[in-house]
């Protein structure tokens, strides 16, 4: 049986460790409905009894919410118990009278607006309202977020930013997130990227990452910390409604999901475990961050996470033309 990674992960050489399963915090930002606040923090609270113990926040979620959430679940935790991420690129501030609002997928948020900013000045002046929220000194962890149509800033203004808050030891780690892997993989070639985190494209459906930017890691000594492993859901349940980045999934991708949940279950595995262990098969990635909506999402998380998987599903799904043949595995990529 092939066993999860265990044991937390050093991000590159920056003294920041990670367990290999965290939680992505968009939806104590109120993601597409409104959670109540006790379930917010009891979540939190499930993240830690189940030792997901990395966790990631930003401006954007729920303009705010989800870093106040967060922070009130945090307080009064031992601050070396836990290892947070939060992003920088967006800046918030008080929506003006008679200014639209700007939901972006979020529903029941403070009454704020997002703007970009990716001066030195935004970049820092956003890093500090952050801890704000958070009621914390420091972040382990900073990403530029979302910024693959603001290129040339990241190169003349904001990624210099990063990098001068890691020098002045203000953060210990700095990268990038979002869902284009091409665009990860140019930042990673030119700068001195320590981590990034690559939503949705590295997953049973997704192999865009293994051909740009995971070759570029593994050169480079950049970790990879995965997110969207289940494609907005359609891994977790490939259900005639299920969505696919975001959006209603296209039949041929929904057939293929249900194809792979098919030779899951002659193996006894839940698709959601196959989902979780198979970004681990490549060396560079040290953890994935999963979202959750409440305890109950965390727990089975956790236990999909630690579910033996034979070590014979996965050249299987091969066989079936599920997966590619050039892929690696869980099994065969020692780690």
């Amino acid at each position: 049986m092939a066993q999860p990674p265990e044991g937390p992960r050093e991000l590159r050489r920056t003294g920041v460790h990670v367990p290999a399963l965290g939680l992505g915090c968009a939806t104590l930002g109120n993601l597409y409905t409104a959670m109540p606040d006790e379930r917010a923090l009891a979540t939190v609270q499930a993240a830690f009894e189940a030792g997901c113990t990395y966790m990631d926040t930003a401006p954007h979620y729920g303009v705010g919410l989800s870093e106040e959430r967060l922070g009130r679940a945090l307080a009064g935790r031992d601050r070396a118990s836990y290892t947070l991420s939060t992003k920088v690129g967006r800046a918030l501030r008080p929506r003006r009278p008679g200014e639209p609002v700007d939901a972006q997928g979020f529903v029941a948020t403070p009454d704020r607006v997002r703007e970009w900013d990716l001066t030195r000045d935004g970049i820092r002046a956003t890093l500090e309202s952050s801890l704000d929220r958070l009621g914390l000194e420091s972040v382990d962890i900073v990403y530029l977020h979302d910024v693959e149509n603001h290129i040339p800033e990241v190169y003349e203004t904001a990624f210099p930013a990063l990098a001068e808050l890691r020098d002045q030891k203000r953060v210990r780690a700095i990268g990038f997130g979002m869902n284009h892997s091409d665009v990860l993989a140019r930042f990673v070639a030119d700068l001195d990227v320590d981590v990034v985190l690559c939503a949705g494209r590295w997953t049973l459906l997704e192999r865009t990452a293994h051909d740009d930017l995971l070759p570029e890691c593994e050169r480079r000594g950049t970790s990879v910390v995965v997110g969207g492993v289940y494609n907005s859901g359609l891994l977790a349940d490939p259900g005639p409604n299920a969505h696919y980045n975001y959006q209603q999934a296209p039949a041929d991708i929904l057939e293929r999901a249900r194809r792979l949940a098919a030779v899951c279950a002659e193996f006894g595995v839940p698709l959601r475990a196959a989902a979780l262990r198979f970004p681990f098969g490549h060396p560079a990635v040290a953890a994935a961050v999963v979202g959750c909506a409440s305890p109950e999402e965390v727990r089975d998380n956790a236990e999909m996470f630690g579910y033996d998987i034979p070590d014979e599903l996965w050249p299987a799904l091969v066989d079936r033309g599920l997966l590619d043949e050039d892929l690696p595995l869980p099994t065969t990529t020692a780690r």
